[in-house]
């Protein structure tokens, strides 16, 4: 294999960025819209599931959701924040989605209301999983607060 090309190696150097924007996002957007449907709707859900005190359940699944969301979104601890993420979606996974198979959409049918479709599988999942073990083994983008945290750590130290 021969040398790294300047636009490949700086475009190594961004590549957490669109991960962490996508994955701190979506996880923030997932924990607002429990939050908008209410708690008390999540909560009934879970314990639909069989999910053992799912009052606290629902309350820290959306402080993942919007707490490891902001601190992925703008790249801070992730390598701390993102394994509680990975609970939240294995649960999601297991629990909920894996009845359904692979297929995040599942059409059904067109109806006088638009496309119908059903329930989503793993496959989302599945994606969230792969960013998430992409942004541990990628070192952090110049746009995150580790970047910027392991900047300002080396400068400090005594050569």
């Amino acid at each position: 294999m021969g040398p790294v090309s300047p636009t490949r190696a700086v475009m190594a150097r961004w590549s957490a960025f669109p991960l962490r924007l996508m994955v701190g996002a979506g996880f923030m957007i997932h924990g607002y819209l429990k939050l908008g449907r209410g708690i008390d709707v999540f909560a009934a859900a879970l314990a639909g599931l069989g999910i053992p005190a799912p009052g606290l359940m629902a309350w820290l699944t959306v402080a993942t959701e919007l707490i490891a969301g902001a601190a992925v979104l703008v790249g801070v601890r992730v390598a701390l924040v993102t394994f509680p993420m990975i609970i939240v979606l294995l649960v999601a996974m297991i629990e909920v989605h894996w009845q359904f198979g692979f297929s995040s959409i599942k059409f059904l049918a067109v109806t006088v209301d638009g496309p119908q479709f059903g329930k989503p599988g793993v496959e989302c999942d599945l994606l969230y999983l792969a960013a998430i073990t992409a942004l541990l083994m990628l070192p952090p983008d110049p746009w995150s607060f580790d970047h910027w945290r392991r900047r300002s750590h080396s400068r400090l130290e005594i050569p």
